[in-house]
Order: structure tokens, then sequence, then C-alpha cells
């Protein structure tokens, strides 16, 4: 059977297939050699696209099983970059959560997950944690820094018959960050940090984050000379400095326009031995 005869076989039987009516093909020699070769040249047309998607197929397979399973982008936790740990926050711990996750190749490495337990490291206020390619990690830490130290009451001479020694004050003095959150503990007053005076009870917590926010507001200089910090109120914050002068700063308003004014009067009157800056308007010195 000649390729004409071919190619009129496949066309009838397409279009019976398809429900279509059939027609006698009348050909010529030359028409029916063209008819032949445009069949042929679907069928090389068809055996290239199937070829092509097959291709595609086996690359987006190799290629998933690089990025994702492989070891090739895979994570190494010698490779983990630990920033701003600051003086609270043990880098072990944080290096501990990321040990968990060693060898995960990076594209499936869930990185808010990893910050999520990585927020849970004592000390640590807020993270961020990027991929470093093929194989790091930046875990870029703000931590929780003490600016101030409570007094804890002194534990009794002699403890209650039965009472669990673990619950009982320590004394010493509780770290505290801006936001009011224990970051640590130590036995003596620490160097650097304001001693912070409170009542303790009700309105307590507000007194407190008064002194806090006074602390967070004030310029580092000013803030390095402060040696304590005693209210009953949050309205009656006074501050002692290390040179042995006192500042009455009243509430936690009029923090901006309070330190021009307290640097004025410093100024004014360097052997003042306070500072009244609690009605800025109205500055007193004594």
């Amino acid at each position: 059977m000649s390729a004409t005869s071919d190619a009129v076989t496949t066309y009838t039987a397409g279009r019976r297939a398809l429900g279509l009516p059939v027609r006698p093909v009348v050909v010529s020699g030359a028409s029916a050699a063209r008819f032949a070769e445009r069949v042929a040249m679907r069928r090389r047309i068809a055996r290239h696209k199937a070829y092509v998607a097959g291709a595609v197929v086996v690359l987006l397979g190799a290629l998933a099983w690089l990025l994702l399973l492989s070891p090739v982008l895979a994570l190494e936790a010698s490779r983990v970059q630990v920033t701003g740990a600051g003086t609270v926050v043990d880098v072990a711990d944080v290096q501990a959560v990321v040990d968990e996750v060693d060898g995960t190749p990076l594209p499936r490495l869930d990185t808010i997950g990893l910050r999520d337990r990585v927020l849970e490291v004592p000390g640590v206020r807020q993270a961020k944690v990027s991929r470093i390619w093929p194989h790091g990690l930046v875990v870029a830490l703000v931590s929780r820094e003490p600016v101030a130290a409570v007094p804890e009451e002194a534990p009794p001479a002699t403890p209650a018959p039965g009472a669990d020694l673990r619950d009982l004050p320590r004394g010493g003095f509780t770290l505290l960050d801006t936001e009011g959150f224990g970051v640590g503990w130590t036995a003596q007053a620490p160097e650097g940090l304001p001693v912070v005076s409170v009542p303790v009870g009700e309105g307590s917590e507000r007194t407190l984050t008064a002194v806090l926010t006074i602390l967070q507001a004030l310029p580092p200089e000013l803030a390095a000379e402060v040696s304590s910090i005693e209210a009953a109120t949050q309205d009656t914050v006074r501050m002692g400095l290390r040179d042995g002068r006192s500042v009455v700063w009243g509430s936690a308003g009029d923090a901006a326009l309070k330190i021009r004014v307290l640097q004025t009067l410093r100024g004014a009157a360097p052997d003042a031995g306070e500072y009244d800056v609690s009605a800025p308007t109205l500055p007193i010195t004594r």
C-alpha cells in the first residue's frame, strides 16, 4: 500500500471516529503527495510535543528534588550567624533551637516557625530569621536589655515550717527591661543601672510603667548619670544622680521639654543640689 493510501485511510478513519460524514476522496498524484506530507508532518509535530512534555516533566522533577530533598541546599548549623544577643540572651540557647532544623533544605525551611521558637528563648524581645544561600542563616535578635534594678524583699531569717525554699524571696535585685519584663537577677546592685523604688500594691504597675517610660525617654548620656529612681505615685517620680544631686521629675509627660529644661538648669546653676522640672515651664533649683 502506498503512502498516499495510508494517508487517505488515516483521514477517513479519523472522520468516522468523530462521527463526521466521509466523502469519497479523489486526489491526483501531486495532491496526494502533498496530503501525505502534511499527515507525516502532523505526526512528527505530535511526537516532538510528546518528547518536549516528557523532558519538562523530568526536568521539573529533578529540580524539585534538588531544591526540596537533596543536601545541595541543606542548612548547616555551623554556618548560622546570631547577632544582637546583647548581655542577656545566651547564644547557645538560640543555637540549640536552630540545631533542631539542621540539614533541612533552605527552600523548605519554615523561617516564620523558626523565628517563633527563637522568641521563646529567655531575653529575646524580637527576632528575624533570614536565609543565606546556599547553607546558612542569619538570626537577628533584639534583646531585652536591663534598664533598671528593683530590690526584692529579703528572705526571713527562719523559714516557716514546711515552706518550700524555692518559693522564698531571694533578696537581691530583679533586672527589668523597658517594658517591665524581668530579664535577670543579681545579688548586688548592678553597676550602671539605676535602682528603682516603687510601692508594692494597687497602682504599683502604673508607677513602675511611668518610671520605665521616663528612663526610655532620657538621652543615653543623661540616663548613664541616674543612680536611683523613686516614686510614690506615677506623678511623683524623683531621680538621684551619681554626682549626689537630685531631679524632681514628676509625671512621665512632657519628657522632651523636661530634658531640655534640665540641661539648661544644670548649665546655669551647676552648684544646685536639686533641680525641679515637674512643671517644666516653671522650673526650680534648690
